[in-house]
């Protein structure tokens, strides 16, 4: 999922890759289902290329997402609660308690509730990609492997 969603730079909401051609993109807002062109002039940054600073490895932002779904039981984060910076840090901090505090702004915490609004909002709850998922269990089920293995 998270490959073919993408943000644009100066225009407002998320896209979904719809088509490419030679020398731009066709996408649809995800909120307003309108088509657009995007040309190679555009700032075009996909969602599973974005990950939150924490104080160990970056975690993608898929896996924060699925950490927000998991604390709000898949429904949208309630954005006028948290108007004041300090409560959305805090909320922020119950999800994602090892997020860096220094380089993570109060901005980059305001836009992934946002962008996880607009997903959730028009029907988006999956967001692992099948061949992450499918990475990941293999990657548990080597581990498990070479646990065994050592025993």
């Amino acid at each position: 999922m998270t490959d073919r969603i993408l943000s644009i730079t100066g225009k407002p909401g998320l896209y979904r890759l719809i088509n490419q051609g030679k020398n731009m993109l066709i996408v649809e807002n995800v909120a307003t289902g309108k088509r657009n062109p995007v040309y190679a002039r555009d700032k075009v940054i996909s969602l599973a290329d974005v990950a939150i600073y924490t104080t160990g490895e970056d975690m993608p932002l898929y896996d924060v997402f699925d950490k927000i779904s998991a604390k709000n039981n898949g429904e949208v984060v309630d954005m006028g609660s948290l108007k004041d910076d300090a409560k959305m840090r805090s909320y922020f901090t119950e999800i994602l308690p090892e997020f860096d505090n220094e380089r993570v702004h109060n901005g980059d915490i305001r836009k992934v509730f946002q962008w996880y609004n607009t997903l959730v909002s028009n029907g988006i709850k999956d967001f692992k990609d099948e061949e992450i998922a499918e990475d990941q269990a293999a990657e548990a089920a080597e581990d498990a492997d070479e646990a065994q293995a050592k025993e």
